[in-house]
């Protein structure tokens, strides 16, 4: 019984040696076979991906040097695109060098049977039919005007005083504005054409400013384009208050001070006088700004019409002649306002008028350095002996800004100039009004222009005690001094 179990247990030992060895021998085949097949897919993959980058490499190389082929032809396009062109600019400009040619040939040769005789014409017929054959003309786009008005008012043997009724000055005058204006207003010549000379650009703006005649009229008198004289208006403008104004409008030094005082004082009887202020206004067209601001109200209610302007403030000795100005403000400020707005009033606040007046009429205040007629009710025999006196130094800044405006009819009337650049033609119109002046060039009668602009009386028209007693003084002198008329008794 013993053998047989030890038997059957020595062959169930084996079997389970068998069996065990069989498992691991299944579980090593196993690991091989997933170990080969990792090694297998991970050499397909590496084959895909230099597959891949061989691909990538070939279509980049086929791209670029597409790209290289594009880039040539395209370049090679545009060499020829150049080379075209300039061959038909060089093919252009010898077409309208002969077609100058045979103008200038063909005026050549009407100007040359203009002064032959009458059987010489059939020959100068015979010219200009070969001339018009031997190349065709071209059209030119410059619309023939006349210019004989200009041309016969620029002739030497033209009347001075006809030259003077058209342009407000003498020949002398004029002339001297050109020599001093040629280097800011001369323009070269160009292959279309000839520069506009010096001298009739600066009578376009000239007559332009003195006839205030719309723009369509300057291009009939002068033979130009209405966008050219509109033009030239406005740049010898701007040249005359650039290059003018500084040597022609200039606050008087030490010495005319002193001489533009003893004028007024030898006139008047008032010392230390230095100037007569006056404040104007002139129209314009309703802005599309800002309208308010240029309404003039009184101007509207005397004349029953809506008006606009912008103020024009001047200072003057005693010829005229404009020392100060102030252009531009609108006109629904009052005198004071201007006045207080103005470069001259800094000036003067900082010590310019130091023992200097400047006389003003009753719509400034009565300052420091400004001296205005008495304004209350019931005055002194004094009082009215001053205002009397006071009056004639204020003429003689009212007969100045009429004279201004007589010569220069564009301030009497709404021009065609924008407001942005009217300020510009109308400190031209102020240095040319010196420049008469200076060169004691009359004005003719029949520009008599009559002056009248509302005065109101500033709410503080007293603004310096030391003034108000100053102007006493001066009253109770020229009363008890034998210095009056009797225009007041």
């Amino acid at each position: 019984m013993d053998n047989g179990f030890n038997g059957n247990g020595k062959k169930r030992g084996r079997k389970d040696d068998e069996s065990l060895v069989n498992e691991e021998f299944m579980k090593k085949n196993g690991v091989g076979d997933i170990l080969s097949s990792l090694l297998l897919l991970d050499e397909e993959a590496k084959q895909e991906q230099h597959q891949w980058v061989t691909d990538s490499e070939q279509e980049r190389a086929f791209f670029q040097s597409n790209y290289q082929e594009k880039v040539q032809e395209m370049n090679n396009y545009f060499d020829q695109f150049q080379t075209h062109y300039s061959e038909m600019d060089e093919l252009d400009t010898s077409r309208n060098k002969r077609a100058r040619n045979s103008t200038v040939a063909a005026v050549a040769s009407v100007a040359a049977a203009a002064t032959t005789t009458v059987s010489a014409g059939s020959d100068n017929a015979g010219t200009s039919q070969s001339g018009s054959g031997s190349a065709p003309h071209r059209r030119l786009w410059v619309k023939d005007r006349s210019k004989d008005w200009w041309e016969k008012c620029s002739h030497p043997d033209f009347p001075d005083e006809e030259f003077k009724r058209a342009f407000r000055m003498s020949k002398a005058t004029f002339n001297m504005i050109c020599e001093e204006l040629e280097p800011a207003v001369m323009k070269k010549n160009t292959m279309l054409r000839d520069a506009i000379p010096v001298r009739q650009r600066v009578a376009v703006c000239i007559w332009r400013l003195a006839t205030g005649e719309p723009l369509r009229m300057v291009s009939k008198r002068f033979g130009l384009g209405i966008s050219t004289c509109h033009k030239l208006v406005l740049e010898v403008s701007t040249a005359i208050k650039t290059v003018l104004m500084p040597k022609y409008v200039q606050w008087p030094d030490e010495n005319n001070m002193k001489r533009i005082q003893e004028e007024f004082e030898a006139a008047t009887g008032i010392p230390n006088v230095g100037g007569s202020m006056y404040t104007t206004h002139v129209p314009i067209i309703a802005p599309k700004v800002s309208v308010a601001a240029y309404f003039n109200k009184k101007h509207t209610e005397r004349n029953q019409k809506t008006s606009y302007s912008i103020t024009l403030q001047g200072v003057v000795d005693k010829r005229g002649v404009f020392t100060d100005v102030c252009i531009g403000w609108p006109g629904s400020m009052s005198d004071d306002q201007v006045l207080e707005k103005s470069a001259f009033y800094q000036r003067a606040t900082r010590g310019l008028l130091k023992d200097v007046w400047v006389v003003g009429n009753k719509g400034y205040p009565l300052m420091d350095w400004v001296l205005v007629p008495y304004t209350h009710q019931n005055l002194t025999w004094g009082q009215h002996a001053f205002n009397e006196k006071i009056g004639e130094i204020e003429k003689v800044g009212k007969d100045a800004f009429a004279r201004l405006k007589g010569r220069w009819s564009c301030l009497q009337k709404r021009t065609e100039v924008k407001l942005q650049e009217l300020p510009v033609v109308l400190g031209a119109c102020c240095v040319l009004h010196n420049i008469c002046e200076m060169n004691n060039e009359e004005m003719d009668p029949a520009l008599q222009f009559d002056i009248f602009d509302d005065v109101s009386i500033p709410e503080n028209n007293l603004r310096s005690m030391a003034s108000a007693q100053a102007r006493d003084h001066i009253a109770h002198n020229l009363l008890h001094h034998g210095l009056v008329g009797t225009g007041f008794l």
